[in-house]
């Protein structure tokens, strides 16, 4: 019983954390087109501070997709 409900609160909690990384992801992409589109020196640097997070999100979003195909096949 209480590997059942450790096995269903991690993978709810997996969960939580894959949807709090896109809307991340979202969020930094969003900011830093946003941004781009400026051509103060303040937008600049917010398009540069958000392209730093861009990278490791986006590879955690790969490897999401990955383990969710591999669950499926």
């Amino acid at each position: 019983m209480i590997i059942t409900v450790t096995a269903t609160s991690a993978l709810g909690f997996g969960a939580i954390i894959s949807m709090a990384a896109v809307v991340t992801l979202i969020v930094f992409l969003a900011t830093r087109e946003l941004a781009s589109a400026g051509r103060s020196r303040f937008s600049l640097r917010i398009a540069r501070f958000a392209s730093v997070g861009i990278l490791p999100l986006a590879i955690a979003f790969a490897v999401m997709v990955a383990i969710q195909i591999a669950q499926v096949l």
